[in-house]
């Protein structure tokens, strides 16, 4: 499991801030959204193997489409007026604090 930030806005992967989905979409319309994701990534796969190159561009469209209606991607789900961290280095955020004491915690 990858340690998500307090205040629930991203997880961590090697280092690299990623947007959490929504936690305001209920939860039959997030399950609604990660299938619809997840034969998106199918399409991507099959596109892939069939060398496509009109194939990929839906089916990679089809990916953007379903994580930005999760709030992964798009306009920030937050409205306090915090920037936009995904993809940043937790370490040059002001995240890097606690990421800091998250790792002398677990003894890594």
């Amino acid at each position: 499991m990858h340690p998500t930030i307090p205040d629930g806005r991203y997880f961590v992967v090697k280092g690299r801030l990623w947007r959490c989905s929504n936690p305001a979409l209920s939860e039959d319309e997030r399950q609604r959204l990660v299938r619809q994701l997840m034969n998106a990534r199918r399409a991507v796969k099959a596109a892939k193997v069939s060398g496509d190159p009109d194939e990929m561009k839906v089916a990679r469209a089809s990916v953007q489409a379903a994580k930005v209606a999760l709030g992964e991607r798009g306009p920030v789900w937050w409205d306090d007026g915090a920037p936009d961290l995904n993809q940043h280095m937790v370490r040059n955020t002001f995240y890097a604090e606690w990421f800091k004491l998250l790792d002398v915690a677990s003894d890594r």
